[in-house]
This record gives structure tokens, sequence and C-alpha cells, in this order.
């Protein structure tokens, strides 16, 4: 396989239409000292509590994260967790069809974490009646032509009760439609073009996983019997396995460390589904989504994956090439602001990186580590040569880009300083990003260090780090004049 990762800018022509079961996910986060007197359970001391997207909201929310253009149509409650619901998916950039019904109530899902597990899960949920799910194909109807793919995801709580209606009607608009299934009957789903069960849901609809001979048998078997074109088959720590009735392909688990496994169905088909919608070939679409499946268990909670991710994961591997995925900047702020939304700590600093070296290089693994996510402002050409004199840069913007974007621990790479010479400081692209750390090496004081007042009234930290002696562009450039 060869993949061309710049094809990842098409995913701004992503249109998918996410239909099905949507909840509110509420995390509550503590550490854990002591067994309670009343009862033998511990004691969660609640330092502070997220509220997400989930379930069919939560695909919602991950394509919007990988640049596709999302809207969701489910059935929420007239009560606090439906507005706040809806309040979250407008910042998640997802474009909301939620119908609001009196007489229902949201669902949402209460989990208790401390130290990184789960402790218990809380579930305030009601089964929809068949006439509310009447509404919701009603609405379906009017919004189905707007989108080139359709994701079905099944909770099993009634909003999908007329699921081989909605298929079809899909299907008859020239639709791609790609299932996340609940219901042991997959042929409940005739028509789909690609169904994503997990092993349990694949042995429970009768599959066979003795062997991969008896799972290829008995998927294209259920795939005849159910009219579905095909499979993709998610197996845990044995990976993927895409699967139609003349072909097969099996994915290695991408995984190195997993954190938790919440949400990761709803990752692998937002980002099979954004890819396809994108153009992307169905067996390249189905490698990344394994990708992204790797990616998303190691973190916390119900979490999504960013197109700089996706792309830096894929670059590791042998067979992707490792140039040509740079995201506007625009595109940047904003997967920014999604990561700050799921709480990872932003970490900024900037310079000009002519020609990288291992002082570079040490600095920058440095300033990772005071957070989750790196930001690397960068000074353009003509900045470079105000500040540097009219030789330098000795590599271009672009050149400087790439390499800096090959490093596993720089995340965005952010140009600025245009034309004017005011512009040479990155105080407003600093302002844009507000990080939570803003780094910076060499012999300065937190006075000297712009943006620092302005990080440091919005509650962050500024962080001065030690530069490597006998490291320097100046210094290398010195050494090729001889």
């Amino acid at each position: 396989m060869m993949l061309d990762l710049a094809r990842l800018d098409q995913l701004q022509n992503a249109s998918v239409l996410v239909i099905g079961d949507v909840m509110l996910d509420r995390y509550f986060i503590g550490d854990t000292n002591r067994i309670s007197p009343e009862a033998p359970v511990p004691v969660v001391r609640v330092a502070h509590t997220e509220d997400r997207a989930g379930g069919a909201a939560n695909v919602a929310r991950n394509i919007a994260h990988l640049d596709g253009q999302a809207a969701i149509l489910g059935i929420i409650g007239n009560d606090t967790d439906g507005r706040l619901l809806k309040d979250l998916l407008v910042k998640e950039k997802v474009h909301s069809e939620l119908l609001e019904l009196d007489d229902a109530r949201t669902i949402s899902k209460t989990r208790i974490i401390s130290r990184h597990q789960q402790m218990v899960r809380l579930d305030m949920e009601d089964t929809f009646p068949v006439a509310q799910a009447e509404s919701v194909k009603q609405r379906y109807g009017e919004l189905v032509e707007q989108y080139n793919t359709v994701i079905i995801s099944d909770y099993a709580k009634g909003t999908l009760a007329c699921v081989g209606d909605l298929i079809q009607a899909a299907r008859k608009a020239g639709k791609q439609v790609l299932v996340d299934p609940k219901s042991k009957d997959f042929s409940l789903y005739r028509g789909a073009t690609v169904i994503t069960p997990n092993l349990s849901e694949f042995k429970a609809a009768g599959g066979d996983a003795s062997s991969d001979d008896a799972m290829l048998r008995s998927a294209r078997a259920m795939l005849a019997d159910a009219g579905i074109d095909t499979m993709l088959l998610t197996r845990s720590e044995q990976g993927m396995s895409l699967i139609t009735p003349t072909e097969h392909h099996h994915f290695p688990a991408e995984v190195l460390e997993v954190s938790d496994v919440t949400g990761a169905g709803d990752t692998v088909i937002a980002t099979l589904g954004t890819l396809l919608s994108a153009g992307f070939d169905l067996k390249d679409a189905a490698w990344l989504s394994n990708l992204a499946a790797g990616i998303v268990v190691a973190k916390l909670g119900a979490a999504t994956v960013s197109p700089e991710e996706l792309a830096a994961r894929a670059s590791h591997q042998w067979s992707a090439k490792t140039s040509g995925y740079h995201p506007s900047v625009e595109q940047s702020l904003l997967h920014i602001d999604y990561a700050r939304q799921q709480g990872e700590r932003i970490v900024f600093t900037n310079g000009c990186f002519d020609i990288l070296h291992a002082g570079h290089v040490r600095y920058l693994a440095q300033a990772r580590a005071l957070g989750d996510r790196l930001v690397v402002g960068l000074n353009s050409d003509a900045s470079v040569r105000r500040l540097k004199g009219e030789e330098r840069p000795v590599n271009s913007l672009e050149d400087r880009m790439e390499v800096l974007s090959a490093l596993a621990c720089v995340d965005w790479v952010i140009p600025f300083g245009d034309n004017t010479e005011e512009n040479d400081t990155p105080e407003q692209l600093i302002k844009r990003v507000n990080p939570q750390v803003l780094a910076k090496g060499g012999d300065y004081s937190i006075d000297t260090i712009v943006g620092a007042d302005f990080v440091q009234e919005n509650g962050g930290e500024v962080a001065i780090l030690p530069t490597v002696e006998g490291r320097s562009t100046t210094g290398l450039i010195k050494k090729v004049r001889g």
C-alpha cells in the first residue's frame, strides 16, 4: 500500500449525516485515597467534571474534528441535559438536527473516574417509542439529499426503529451507508454499504471467530444473508479485518498503550465515513481508521483524532509518504481548540529554526514534556531576513515547516511574521492560540518574553528552558563556511 498523506486535505470535502441515539457523557474525575466508612467502596474526591457529546453525537464530533462537515439527527428531551448537549455540539462545529420532545428525556451516562480508571457508570435512559422514531424518519427524508454519506449509529435506544427504511432511502438517493450495529439480526441493516461490528457483536449475530478461516466464511455468509456489501470487523488487540465477498485485508492493532476504549467504535466508523466521503479508497480508509482507533484508545474518555495525529501516525508506517499534509492556519487553530476542549494542555514556543540541530530537538522535546500538545510558531522568510540578515534563512519556510512537522514532539507548526516589522514577534499568534504554557529558551527573563503577560493573565504559566551549549544555527553556518 502507498498512501499520499496530502490527500488528508480533502477531508474538508466530506459531508456526513449521522443518525442515531445521542446522549450526554458526563465525567467526574478525581483521586481515591480511602474506603468509605459507610460501605466497602472507594471514596473519589472529585477534582473536576467534564461534559461531552456521546453516542451518535460522539460520531459526529469525531467527523468534525477530522475537518468533515458533520450533521447529527436524533432525539433529546426538553431538559437541561438536552440543552447542554446542543450547546456542546455548537462548540464542536457539528450541525444539530436534534428533535426536542417534551415527553422524552435526554439519555445521559455519568462515569466516575479515578487514576485513569472507570470506577462506576450511571445510566439515565428510556427507550424511545416507535412514534418518536417516525418523527426522526420524516426529518431524515428532508436531510438525506444534502449529504453524500450516511452513518447509522445504533445504541438500541429506539431512535432507529425504522432503520430499514432509512437505509433504503439513502441508497435510493445514491448515498453510502455505514452502520455501527447493535441488533443481533444484521438483516435489519439490509442494503448497507459497510457494517462495523466489534467481535462481541459479530459473535452475538452468529459469527464464528474460532479461526481466521472460520471468521471469513461466517462473515461472508452473514453479508450475503443480510444483503450488506462489506464488513469492517474490529477485533480489539487482534486489530481489524476488512471483508468483502471476494477479498479481505487484515490490519494489526496499532495501539501502544490502552487508557480507555470508550468511544473507540465511534472513532472507527467516523473516520471510515469521513474518508470514504472525501473519496478515499475503501482499503486505505480502513487502514487509516485502524490507526485512528489506536490513537484514541490511548486517551481518556470518549476522545477524538485530528488530521495531524492521523498523518503523524501514518507517516511512521513504512507504506506512507511522509510529506504533503499541511493544515492551514485556521485549521490548525481549530484543531488546537478541539484539543483544549478535550482537556489537553497546550504548550507554545516559537523561533526561526532555520537549520534544525540537536539543540533545537532537545529544546522542543523539553517544551512538549510540559504539556500534552506542542505548537511551534515559525518566523516567515521575510521575518527571518529582518532578524538575521539578507543571507537568511538558509531553508525556506516550507522546508522548515516540513522538518519541524516530522518531529514526534511537535503537533502544530504555524507561521507568523508577514511583510511588516511589527509582526516579527509571535504576540498576536500567542493570543490566538491562548496556550496554557509558554516556553522559551535562552537567556530570557519572564518580563522580556513576548506574550508572557497575556498567558499569565489568562491563568497560564511561562517556562524558561536551558539552551544546549555549543549548538546554534549561526555556529553551524560558520563551521560550513570554514
